[in-house]
């Protein structure tokens, strides 16, 4: 199935479409290829996914995403492709036809055809509008201008990032001023905040959110957000948006004047009826259909936010949910009807967590219980009415958020447990109060799990019964947990207690600090610009305050790798091998291995060695595998000493304590032996000048062998070139440790220029891809050796980055450690312990 564009519409009509001349099924169109047109869709597959053929019609150029995650995409927690729900996979293993960036304008109901903006027009036996809803802009001047926008789709995203990014005409912090206090407003300031612009939030109403939270909870919301650097106008009535030519800033009707590059209208949103109502459709606040979703004409339906029902219209996604099945179930004549939703709204901005159901406007005959727990800014209320649950606000600790949702929906009777009520399901169920897993084996199979993708308990249950029995399956079957993760947790639980011992554990946390990998932890390093440790651990809800020793080497190398001399390498975070930049041995001494390049030598170097040997008494000096020699037996306060004898022989660290790369192994080749094709010693010592000095996952080996007999061992190198006749074979992934591993051939390269190319692409490939502690050979295993020769091999363009990239990260690291303790830095590393004496008798 082909992906088309507008572009590829030559002869507008039906005739572009692919139609087998043997299908006969009825053809449903769908008008929008967002949340609630796709999610129909997959309802309506995993019904019966040969009941019809299926064509989407989408006006952004895009496959089908998550809009609710555009706030994470805009703070840079994200990337679009983490946000997308259906990728073009989906629609071609379903046989359905994708047009993009092509909306459709008319609907002719007679004919029963749509015509697109591109003039194709197609036919239809059912048609389903989900157009979705249109930002509503506030009519004030300016509200033209360049650079008002709203927040809606991924352009609006885009523009916010430009304008953050391009900062303010004199060079100084870009301002934007956010109009609207509601969540998607908070979002956008958020994400704005975040991408470094000086952000006001200007609300009409006296409170922030106040459909969604009460005046308390409101106070509390605006006062955190305030304290993260956030200015909060309330009660701000925008009179006009000045500016000439673009947008230069916002003035109120009380007169105050603020300064803007970027203004975002994020006022509310209205359901996109116009296409509907120029096809004759009834419409009211929104298109008007009944409980199976049929709009006033019997061949047209209709679902999302922009539809009507029984007088209500939606603008969250769990009704979507709801309409999506009964629009479903009707489509394939189960009829289930759809009832009305009952709402409920958990966000989390800067780290805050909020949530709200029902109505807790309170009045005549409601009873409000309240906890405010002032010094963990946590506030509670639970409004009561006969005896059941009709609202919730919850600030700060939101846990228990879906427990209230859950006997709101039920109506459940609350009078045996009114006392306990406002202290959350814990306490409230009695015996199974300090079981976590108790409380949420007591949900019932209709209580929401998943907010963002509108997944009950019941729903993940089936999932895990019919086969998926690891956090991963569970997301990738049914999308719980798939979105903003809030839900893992819950997710977890309920894989534990369907399957028992029987879930399959997912990829490995870093270590016991957080429930990142070290791969999400890589990658939300770059997405979200963090710089330093402590951030990190911030950031990613680190569970211990200094982390350990497992994960500080680790984050240190990951900023190390993504931030080349922005970032200062923490010492603290390092192994002691790595701080007293020698290799520690069993009798507390350290042995020293000065770098020799390519292997050679002479008789400088060595003297000054056979020295150091003599003056510092080291009792051993050993020939290492890498062709370097090793000085045992040297004091820890002896270790400046050493290294500035042997810089003064014009020797530097030869890294071998190190992640790093240690040693380039050669042999002698075509110089002096009779069968070496190539000069393997000179290209070996190529290598080390321009590797040495480079941080690695683990330790990283290279070496070159002259010929094919291979004496520098280059087939179980990290690294190996391997000369012939013709050129070099590159060899990648090879390991002579514990498990003896072979390298995979990369390629052969004709130049000594290609082979150092080669080699500093893969090795910042390896750089920026393997976790920590991860040696290339199990990287490769990992990855596939097909993965790394499509990055290095084929893509020209890519290995050229890549390369630009390593030498660029070289150009900040090739100092020597030796030279900056020899001449005193960390000079209390290295102090003798002081000596414990007997105390004297009295």
């Amino acid at each position: 199935m082909e992906f088309q564009t507008r572009d590829d519409v030559s002869t507008g009509n039906e005739e572009d479409l692919f139609v087998p001349s043997d299908d006969v099924r009825e053809h449903l169109v769908v008008v929008g290829n967002g949340m609630a047109g796709c999610r129909a869709v997959e309802e309506l597959l995993a019904r019966d996914g040969a009941r019809y053929r299926v064509t989407i019609f989408g006006a952004e150029p895009h496959v089908n995403y998550n809009r609710i995650m555009l706030s994470p995409v805009l703070a840079g927690e994200k990337t679009f492709e983490d946000i997308i729900i259906n990728n073009q996979q989906w629609y071609d293993d379903n046989g359905i036809e994708l047009i993009v960036a092509d909306p459709i304008t008319a609907i002719d109901r007679t004919a029963k055809t749509v015509r697109s903006e591109s003039g194709r027009t197609v036919s239809y036996d059912r048609l389903l509008i989900a157009t979705g809803s249109d930002p509503f802009i506030i009519p004030v001047p300016g509200k033209d201008l360049p650079g008002v926008i709203s927040f809606r789709d991924m352009r609006d995203v885009d523009t916010m990032l430009a304008a953050a990014d391009a900062g303010a005409p004199d060079g100084e912090q870009g301002r934007a001023v956010v109009i609207g206090g509601g969540l998607l407003g908070l979002e956008a300031a958020h994400g704005l905040t975040l991408r470094g612009m000086k952000v006001t939030i200007l609300h009409i109403m006296p409170t922030l959110m106040e459909r969604q939270l009460d005046e308390a909870a409101g106070w509390l919301l605006k006062t955190a957000l305030e304290d993260r650097g956030q200015t909060i106008l309330t009660g701000a009535d925008t009179a006009e948006i000045f500016g000439q030519g673009k947008v230069e800033g916002v003035r109120l009707k009380d007169g105050t004047l603020i300064p803007a590059t970027l203004v975002v209208m994020a006022v509310g949103i209205r359901p996109s009826v116009a296409l509907a109502r120029e096809a004759g459709l009834d419409i009211g606040r929104g298109i008007k259909v009944d409980d199976h979703m049929v709009t006033s004409d019997p061949a047209v339906l209709a679902v999302g936010e922009c539809v009507e029902h029984e007088g209500n219209v939606y603008g969250l996604v769990a009704p979507l949910w709801d309409m999506c099945r009964s629009l479903a179930d009707g489509l394939t004549d189960q009829h289930s009807g759809y009832k009305g939703s009952v709402t409920s709204t958990k966000l989390k901005v800067a780290g805050l967590d909020v949530f709200s159901a029902g109505d807790f406007s309170g009045g005549e005959g409601c009873e409000d219980i309240v906890l405010r727990d002032a010094s963990r800014g946590v506030y509670k209320r639970v409004v009561v009415k006969d005896d059941r649950v009709i609202g919730a606000v919850l600030y700060g600790d939101t846990a228990d958020g879906g427990w209230y949702f859950d006997l709101l929906k039920r109506q459940e009777n609350v009078a045996d447990i009114r006392d306990f009520l406002i202290f959350g399901q814990s306490f409230a169920s009695g015996g199974g109060a300090l079981d976590p897993k108790a409380a949420v084996a007591a949900l019932s199979d209709d209580a929401e799990i998943c907010g963002c993708n509108g997944v009950s308990k019941g729903q993940v249950v089936a999932c895990i019964e019919k086969g998926a029995c690891s956090l991963d399956a569970v997301r990738g079957t049914c999308k719980a947990s798939a979105s903003c993760g809030s839900c893992t947790g819950l997710v977890e639980t309920i894989l534990a207690l369907t399957l028992g011992e029987d879930v399959q554990s997912g990829p490995k946390t870093m270590c016991k600090c957080t429930s990142f990998g070290h791969d999400d932890v890589r990658r939300e390093i770059v997405a979200q610009g963090m710089t330093s440790i402590p951030e990190v651990m911030q950031k990613l809800h680190w569970a211990t305050p200094d982390g350990c020793s497992s994960c500080r080497p680790a984050l240190n190398y990951y900023l190390l790798c993504a931030l080349p001399g922005e970032y200062v390498d923490d010492q603290q975070s390092r192994f002691v091998n790595e701080r007293m930049h020698a290799n520690i041995q069993k009798d507390g001494t350290y042995s020293v291995v000065p770098r020799m390049w390519g292997g050679l030598t002479n008789p400088r170097e060595l003297r000054a060695i056979a020295d150091v040997v003599e003056k510092y008494d080291a009792p051993m000096v050993k020939v290492t595998g890498g062709q370097r020699l090793d000085i045992f037996g040297i004091k820890k306060e002896d270790l400046p000493a050493v290294w500035a004898d042997l810089n003064a022989a014009g020797m530097v660290s030869g890294h071998a304590y190190g992640k790093s790369l240690r040693t380039v192994k050669t042999c002698v080749g075509s110089e002096w032996c009779r069968f070496g094709t190539q000069d393997s010693t000179g290209l070996g010592v190529k290598t080390e000048r321009m590797t040495w000095g480079s941080w690695m996952p683990h330790k990283f080996k290279i070496a070159v062998s002259g010929c094919p007999r291979n004496c520098a061992e280059a087939t179980i190198k990290d690294f190996g070139v391997v000369c012939v006749d013709s050129g070099y074979e590159l060899h990648v992934g090879g390991n002579g440790g514990i498990h003896v591993r072979v390298t995979d051939l990369l390629c052969k390269v004709a130049t000594e220029q290609e082979a150092l190319d080669y080699c500093a692409a893969f090795t910042q490939l390896y750089r920026e891809e393997a976790r920590y502690l991860e040696r290339t050979a199990p990287w490769i295993e990992r990855v596939g050796v097909d993965y790394v020769k499509a990055r290095i091999v084929e893509d020209d363009v890519g290995r050229e980055a890549l390369r630009a990239r390593f030498l660029y990260s070289q150009s900040f690291s090739q100092d020597d450690p030796w030279a900056e303790r020899a001449a005193g830095e960390h000079a209390e590393l290295h102090q003798h312990i002081a000596e414990v004496r007997p105390m004297e008798t009295v």
